[in-house]
């Protein structure tokens, strides 16, 4: 009787012969017998794998939201940063992160978590000297502590590429080069060849790291006044964002070149866009600070809290970082990618770093600011005596023409908002006993006096002065009769200033008027520190160093300053000297 197959047992089959007569099983029974143990061993491997994947991707607990809000620069590639986190499925307290990447400005969500309406768990500002700035300021002092950084863009110099061989010879990369050329006052510098823009260091990281990196290079150089006259100049050439800055670049301003400042990043973003004219970095030799990209955790939720170390953990990773460097970012070490390469403009190595001012240091800079560009409210007092009609030596011109040019130049200081007036002192300028005269009312330069803007008609007012032969110094009558209208006149939204110049050694007055002793009297008497209207005086000529004790007495009862030229020419500075003390006013001596 032949065998045949009845059941299945253990892979093997039953038979109705004895067993002694059993046959042996063919060959293809033994390798059924491994491989359904393979099989069985696949099944309990999977298994585990099944247990550990969603021992650490357990989303059964449904999403757990992580809102970060990051400034506009890096919100994109943040934003695809957390696309490939969320598709990582990670999980904490079995649920599954899921994070959103808003835009807004830093400062807009500084004011936001001040006021305690922000709608962030996770912040990415731009720059921690952005955070040192706002922590000065009331609202600030709510701020919670950063907590680390993910990237770093090196803020630079930049010029349009068509232009920037131009560059050669006239302005070496540098920002004592740049303070030199935005010195409104180095009128035969290279601001004759190079045109300066800036961004608002009040409303843009970058802009206020130029501005921190200029003031201490220039502190190094001892240029103290030159910057002042860049500040000046650059706070007219102000660009509202990176954008418009760059733009501008490609823009000639007659024959003078334009290059302005803006971070590695913000320059490779524009060229991204494969503008006609692609801007490249010129870096400043003296080295540079870097917006650092600092992380603040706002969340106070336990939950959430676990997320947000996760993810900042996660922006860690070289996977995070090469999106960052793919983006125009460099890593927190300094490292570039491909985006920063010679051929597209950038220098790969790590430029140098300049040491981060503390913020005490950030808070005066941008009170420096502040202040240097509040409105201005002067009357300059010009002196016309006689003498004013004699020459300086090796000028072409007399001592009248000589100052009448700088004054004018003096002019460029001011915008157009600043209030400006002229009146001119000797003896008997208007009827017989009144020592001075008013040419220009003191009012906005951009006003219209007859038709005539306030700014021209100072211009053409400076040009037709002359000297009065047998005019004498009436000083102290003009003083009392100045402070008084500038006292009653004052400006709350201004700095009030008299700005003196003479060439006298004080007051020369053969009809008596107001004695020395009375003047200063007066001054101590008027002057308020709540309202202060303070008297600059620059004298010069030989004549000068005779009455510095007493000009010395009138500058200081009303906290301003006085000065003596050697030559006329140095006036020039002493008017950025002047611009200095607008820093300090009421309280630059104490």
């Amino acid at each position: 009787m032949g065998r045949h197959r009845t059941d299945e047992l253990d892979g093997g089959y039953r038979s109705h012969e004895p067993p002694a007569r059993r046959r042996s099983s063919s060959g293809r029974g033994r390798v059924i017998v491994p491989l359904a143990g393979a099989v069985a061993l696949a099944v309990l491997l999977g298994v585990a794998a099944f247990v550990i994947f969603n021992r650490d991707h357990d989303c059964s607990g449904g999403k757990l939201a992580l809102r970060v809000v990051a400034t506009p620069d890096i919100q994109p590639a943040l934003n695809k940063i957390a696309g490939n986190y969320n598709k990582a499925m990670h999980s904490i307290d079995s649920k599954c992160v899921e994070v959103t990447v808003a835009k807004e400005a830093a400062a807009r969500t500084a004011n936001a978590v001040a006021a305690g309406k922000v709608n962030a768990d996770f912040w990415v500002a731009d720059s921690s000297l952005l955070m040192e700035s706002l922590r000065t300021t009331p609202a600030g002092q709510a701020l919670p502590q950063v907590d680390g950084s993910i990237a770093v863009s090196p803020v630079v110099l930049a010029a349009a590429k068509s232009f920037a061989s131009k560059l050669t010879g006239t302005l070496q990369p540098s920002w004592a080069a740049m303070i030199s050329a935005a010195n409104v006052a180095n009128v035969d510098g290279p601001g004759k060849k190079v045109r300066v823009l800036a961004l608002d260091p009040q409303k843009n990281s970058a802009g206020l790291a130029a501005l921190l990196a200029a003031a201490g290079a220039a502190k190094e150089a001892k240029q103290d006044k030159a910057l002042v006259g860049a500040l000046k100049e650059l706070s007219g050439q102000l660009a509202s964002d990176s954008t418009a800055l760059l733009a501008s670049l490609t823009v000639k301003s007659g024959s003078r070149v334009p290059i302005g400042v803006a971070s590695e990043q913000a320059i490779y973003a524009h060229n991204a866009k494969k503008p006609e004219n692609p801007v490249v970095a010129l870096y400043p030799k003296e080295g540079t600070l870097s917006l650092d990209y600092p992380v603040t955790i706002l969340t106070k939720d336990p939950s959430v809290l676990k997320a947000a170390a996760d993810f900042k953990q996660d922006l860690a990773t070289e996977s995070a970082k090469k999106v960052l460097r793919e983006a125009g970012f460099r890593s927190t070490d300094g490292k570039a990618g491909d985006a920063l390469s010679k051929d597209k403009g950038f220098t790969a190595e790590t430029p140098p770093a300049l040491e981060p001012p503390d913020g005490a240091t950030v808070a005066r800079m941008v009170q420096t600011w502040s202040r240097l560009n509040l409105g201005s409210r002067l009357l300059t007092l010009l002196d016309v005596s006689g003498t004013m009609a004699l020459p300086v030596p090796g000028t072409g011109m007399t001592r009248m023409q000589a100052i009448n040019k700088i004054a004018t130049e003096g002019l460029a200081l001011f915008p157009a908002d600043s209030e400006l007036g002229l009146w001119t002192f000797s003896t008997h300028m208007d009827g017989q006993g009144r020592d001075w005269k008013e040419l220009v009312s003191v009012g906005p330069l951009s006003e219209s006096i007859n038709g005539t803007l306030r700014k021209d008609k100072m211009v053409q007012t400076f040009a037709s002065i002359q000297a009065k032969a047998t005019g004498d110094t009436g000083l102290n009558d003009t003083i009392k009769a100045a402070y008084t209208q500038m006292t009653k006149t004052y400006a709350e939204d201004k700095i009030n200033t008299m700005v003196i110049l003479t060439d006298g050694a004080g007051n020369d007055d053969p009809d008596g008027g107001v004695k020395n002793g009375e003047i200063l009297q007066f001054l101590k008497k008027t002057y308020n520190p709540k309202r202060p209207v303070s008297i600059l005086l620059i004298a010069f000529g030989p004549e000068a160093e005779k009455g510095k004790q007493q000009m010395d007495a009138v500058a200081k009862a009303t906290g301003g300053e006085a000065y003596i030229a050697k030559n006329i020419l140095q006036v020039r500075d002493f008017f950025l000297q002047g611009m200095e003390r607008r820093l300090c006013t009421p309280n630059c001596d104490g």
